[in-house]
């Protein structure tokens, strides 16, 4: 097979119709199969999935497991020779994702790959790209809000002057669309480290890979709309800013300042 397609939903009723069918479209001419954890949606997720997708290998959790922890569920089962991490409310380009497997096939260097994410009006996203490794200066400058009285701060951090039409290697991607190479999965063990519930689980992934001599590539092959965690928005401040920081603790931990 030669992708498997991984989703993890939370109360994502609203757009998961729409992603299944553009990662039907996305997958025309290469073989694929599609997973989706839901994560003990209190909405009608489920009952959207398995009334209309009944080709969607669905697993179902009685609570809110995080992301890399569903994610890995999934990957554990998958059969692609590629895995793509997507969030539910992303929409993929017509035959996109033959392209993106054909890049990877033809680059074995490479152990994860993202696309040019975009806008509903197809525009660039810039707060969907690329990001260079983080370091804890940024990152508490993030949490404090220096970047709104000083937005220069984050420059290097946010690869200001990026070049969203070039291909190039780059210290990381998003997780909402992560394309890992199986082999570089079964090294790892994991997908994503389960010591995080989220946040930094994505960078992370990406450093391991880097550690283990593949590179991270940006790929603008094709398209993807992502608007940039809708379910996650509905979660209250201060619970985005406890995860926030148990997460960067955890991640300088393992890595250091």
């Amino acid at each position: 097979m030669d992708i498997s397609v991984i989703t993890v939903t939370w109360n994502a009723e609203d757009f998961i119709a729409e992603q299944i069918k553009s990662v039907r479209l996305a997958c025309k001419n290469i073989s694929y199969e599609q997973f989706i954890v839901d994560n003990g949606s209190a909405d009608k997720t489920v009952e959207v999935i398995t009334k209309n997708f009944p080709e969607i290998k669905l697993i179902r959790n009685d609570k809110n497991t995080g992301f890399g922890f569903p994610n890995n569920q999934a990957a554990k089962l998958a059969q692609g020779d590629f895995l793509l991490f997507l969030n539910p409310d992303m929409k993929v380009e017509e035959g996109g994702l033959a392209k993106m497997v054909e890049w990877m096939r033809k680059n074995p260097e490479a152990g994860i790959a993202s696309c040019k994410l975009v806008k509903k009006d197809g525009s660039f996203n810039d707060n969907a790209k690329p990001r260079r490794f983080p370091t804890i200066w940024n990152q508490l400058a993030i949490a404090f809000k220096i970047p709104h009285f000083f937005p220069a701060v984050l420059d290097n951090y946010l690869y200001k002057n990026f070049d969203p039409d070039k291909e190039q290697e780059v210290d990381s991607v998003r997780g909402s669309f992560l394309l890992i190479r199986k082999e570089v999965y079964q090294k790892l063990g994991w997908a994503f480290d389960p010591r995080y519930f989220v946040w930094f689980e994505d960078v992370d992934t990406c450093r391991e890979v880097k550690k283990i001599g593949f590179k991270v590539m940006y790929v603008p092959v094709m398209t993807c709309v992502d608007l940039v965690g809708q379910s996650f928005k509905r979660r209250g401040f201060f619970w985005k800013q406890k995860l926030f920081f148990s997460s960067m603790f955890k991640y300088f931990w393992k890595w250091g300042i």
